[in-house]
């Protein structure tokens, strides 16, 4: 196999796969790229068999075939390289010979043979989606999902369609037992039977499907093969294999007598958080809120560093109410909202607190507080 490529184009091809490839080395194959050559392009392909990934780029081929190379080291050697064209050329015993400019590297590859297999994907039941939708969703979601891998059925994001008045409408859901976030959308397409029953992103699959949305707003699809969802956009493929197992009725969490709403500007209230949260620790993580008809203060205290409170504006009418909430759990939640304003909408000191923005629908958080 031979082939020669533009450096620019290479070093983007192999960081594209670095968050795929298996990190642990449980199986030496799955830290390498597999590099196809074909007649007028090469296949990069990556897979942790999680999460897979292939892509394709047109490039000058000498000869076709195929090897597999260590997908950080071949990065590294080709992120430090002059920018000229590269020469990438197989040899006896799978060995890979590159060169670019004066510089030339010999290593050691794997053959192709022990590669996983990767599927053949056909669009043509695939639903169409705003790459830009998707990534918003998943921004609004992803900082709540569980990393606590025994309950393996939150380790990711639970997606689910539906049809309403006539309008496709897209749901996503995450939540680690402390906090929940629900965002919503309406797209443009049908509702696949997958969808309408509801299925679940592993985490992996879904920081690199927003990775995927960034690069450039365009649409993509979005399909489902035995138990895996593929999503195809411009020349790449993407296969997660989705999580086994029930995702809790998420329904059941949202609080609906919620009725002390207190309003506030989202910026300062952002900022109040983290200049207040410098004092807590480990231990002592929590925040105080004093709320009530002239505003509300907010208040840590460490008996190790010492105390802190600021007043901040803010619209409420009712009795007064003190509630206590781990300060990075709010400040998360302010982090993905655009809104100039947010509303909390609280029962009392020991019910979970919604966060919505103030004059918009389609997300809404759910925060369990910390007794006082």
């Amino acid at each position: 196999m031979e082939f020669t490529i533009d450096r620019d184009t290479f070093s983007r091809a192999l960081q594209k796969i670095q968050g795929i490839v298996e990190k642990r080395n449980t199986m030496p194959i799955l830290s390498n790229v597999l590099i196809e050559a074909l007649e007028d392009r090469i296949e990069l392909t990556a897979t942790d068999l999680e999460v897979g990934m292939k892509s394709s780029y047109p490039t000058t081929v000498a000869s076709q075939g195929k090897i597999t190379v260590s997908a950080k080291k071949l990065y590294e050697i080709v992120k430090e390289l002059p920018d000229e064209t590269i020469s990438f050329l197989t040899k006896a015993n799978d060995y890979v010979e590159i060169r670019c400019g004066k510089a030339k590297f010999t290593i050691v590859g794997l053959s192709s043979e022990e590669f996983p297999y990767f599927p053949k994907v056909n669009e043509e039941s695939f639903i169409r989606i705003e790459s830009g939708l998707l990534a918003d969703m998943i921004e609004k979601t992803s900082y709540a999902i569980c990393f606590d891998e025994t309950k393996y059925n939150l380790n990711g994001t639970f997606v689910k369609a539906s049809e309403e008045d006539g309008r496709s409408i897209l749901r996503m859901v995450a939540t680690d037992g402390h906090r929940l976030s629900i965002t919503q959308r309406e797209f443009n397409g049908a509702v696949s039977p997958e969808m309408a029953k509801g299925v679940i992103f592993p985490k992996k699959g879904i920081f690199e499907l927003k990775k995927m949305c960034e690069e450039e707003s365009t649409q993509l699809s979005l399909g489902f093969l035995d138990n895996s969802a593929v999503i195809v956009k411009g020349n790449t493929v993407v296969v997660m294999r989705l999580v086994d197992g029930e995702f809790p009725d998420y329904t059941r969490v949202v609080p609906v007598a919620n009725d002390r709403i207190v309003t506030v500007a989202r910026d300062p209230f952002f900022h109040s958080l983290r200049r207040m949260s410098i004092l807590s620790s480990e231990k002592f993580k929590g925040i105080k809120m004093d709320i009530q008809e002239s505003g509300m203060v907010i208040s840590s205290s460490n008996p190790e560093l010492g105390e802190a409170s600021e007043e901040l504006d803010a619209v409420f009418a009712g009795d007064a109410i003190s509630i206590r909430f781990n300060a990075k759990y709010l400040i998360d939640v302010l982090a993905v909202l655009d809104e100039s304003s947010v509303a909390l909408h609280l029962k009392d000191e020991l019910s979970p607190a919604i966060v919505r923005p103030a004059d918009g629908d389609g997300f809404t958080a759910v925060i369990m507080p910390m007794r006082l």
